[in-house]
């Protein structure tokens, strides 16, 4: 019978309670363009991530929206450490208000999978190097804090990354020293109860974002912006571009000689668009 209930898109009941399976993950992902984990999740490579570091929301925005993926930015978080940029790839998981009947269904997989009987330490027990949790807590505030300072250490222990929390944190103090970058909507003392886990490695919405397993979170100092795989590559070489005109157009407000329409947005000038050109064409990588 539970196989049976099915919800949009053929998806069994059973795997949206828990995890997508192989096949569904690498059909809902299937624009990747990178290696894949074992389970099918996308796998964007350290050498792509050490380059994403480097990127702003600014280098993002019009690249993201011009194809297709306009809802990719959540701002207005709480942040450990705000000079900490976090980038990563994404691990889902969705929290609901607990209801008894799916929370028993939930409760059965996690022992046929043989998971931990704590919802929260299913999800984080799975974590990997890179990762990033991502979590929809929905935002609740009293009894919606998925960590505190020993699953907030488990977490960084496992990933070497921080979290992305639609909802508290609680131990804020002993969560602190940690050096990682990490997003949440709150802080309350009370430990988590009356919600119940209802996906792992699904889709799932964080604020006004649909954020896919395998995507890579971009957080900085404005907020967290979600990157699908199949976007990356014109994401860096848009921004490589961005950095060397602003390079450019900086030195030249910096020496005194020009005001800012003579060079912002572009130089009018024949002659220093020819120089910004060639400055533009000796600094470009070579992508394959």
């Amino acid at each position: 019978m539970k196989a049976s209930l099915v919800l949009a898109g053929g998806i069994a009941l059973h795997a949206q309670l828990f995890v997508l399976d192989k096949t569904q993950m690498v059909r809902v992902t299937a624009a990747n363009p990178y290696e894949r984990f074992a389970d099918g999740r996308p796998k964007v490579p350290d050498s792509v991530l050490n380059e994403i570091k480097l990127l702003t929301q600014e280098d993002v925005l019009n690249v993201l929206t011009a194809k297709g993926h306009p809802n990719h930015f959540e701002g207005n978080w709480r942040l450990l450490h705000p000079g900490k940029k976090l980038v990563g790839r994404v691990v889902t998981a969705q929290y609901m208000p607990v209801r008894a009947d799916l929370a028993k269904i939930s409760d059965e997989e996690a022992v046929e999978r043989g998971w931990s009987t704590s919802p929260n330490q299913r999800v984080i027990d799975q974590l990997q190097p890179g990762d990033v949790l991502v979590v929809d807590l929905f935002g609740k505030v009293a009894g919606g804090t998925f960590v505190g300072d020993n699953l907030a250490t488990a977490i960084f222990a496992a990933t070497g990354n921080g979290f992305v929390i639609d909802g508290p944190v609680r131990d804020l103090d002993e969560i602190f020293p940690l050096d990682m970058g990490a997003y949440f909507r709150n802080v309350h003392p009370s430990a988590i109860r009356d919600v119940m886990l209802t996906g792992y490695n699904i889709p799932v919405r964080i604020g006004g974002v649909t954020v896919m397993p395998g995507d890579v979170v971009l957080g900085d100092r404005e907020g967290v912006s979600f990157l699908a795989p199949e976007h990356i590559q014109a994401v860096l070489e848009r921004a490589e571009e961005t950095r060397i005109h602003d390079e450019w157009t900086k030195a030249k407000f910096l020496s005194g000689k020009y005001k800012s329409t003579d060079l912002y947005p572009r130089p009018k000038d024949p002659a220093l668009v020819k120089e910004y050109e060639a400055y533009k064409a000796s600094k470009m990588k070579r992508r394959n």
